[in-house]
């Protein structure tokens, strides 16, 4: 019984991480903590409004303003560098930049890795961007969403790659 306790214990904390670690992004959702910030809240709040809608341009304004209150958020570097990539028209040396800040802040942040894992494919880097595979892999014990999502695309990519 004391066993079939632990059990059920595991499996319950197991669920609980891959529910947090799916809330936490995706190549399709960004990545953002429900934790404080020296940001300016309208500003933050403007931003996930206008990236849940799709508006990546008005999300970038509102980022590079809450970024200028907190330059030193590295969840604010992801989400801008996320806009910016998704956008019509992406300044990738930019995007590389604000990625690699948000590592530089937080190295262990998954959304970070995945999403700079993408635009390393977006650019023909598959290398590079399987050296944040191998990062999500040490970063994630058991498993979790950003490491699925960049697994997904990396195989995505292989599979329209010329042979």
């Amino acid at each position: 019984m004391k066993y079939l306790s632990r059990a059920v214990v595991c499996a319950l904390l197991g669920l609980s991480v891959n529910a947090l670690a799916a809330d936490s992004g995706g190549s399709s959702t960004p990545t953002w903590s429900a934790g404080s910030s020296k940001a300016d809240d309208a500003a933050l709040k403007s931003a996930k409004a206008a990236l849940a809608a799709g508006d990546h341009g008005a999300a970038q304004g509102q980022l590079k303003t809450a970024l200028a209150a907190d330059p030193g958020n590295a969840d604010l570097h992801n989400l801008y560098a996320y806009s910016i990539r998704k956008g019509a028209t992406p300044d990738m040396a930019l995007v590389f930049k604000h990625y690699e800040e948000a590592l530089r802040i937080d190295p262990k942040h998954r959304g970070a890795h995945e999403y700079l894992g993408e635009a390393y494919l977006m650019t023909g880097n598959l290398a590079k961007a399987k050296e944040q595979l191998a990062a999500l892999d040490k970063l994630c014990t058991f498993s979790c969403a950003e490491y699925d999502m960049l697994k997904k695309a990396i195989a995505a990519y292989e599979a329209k790659a010329p042979k």
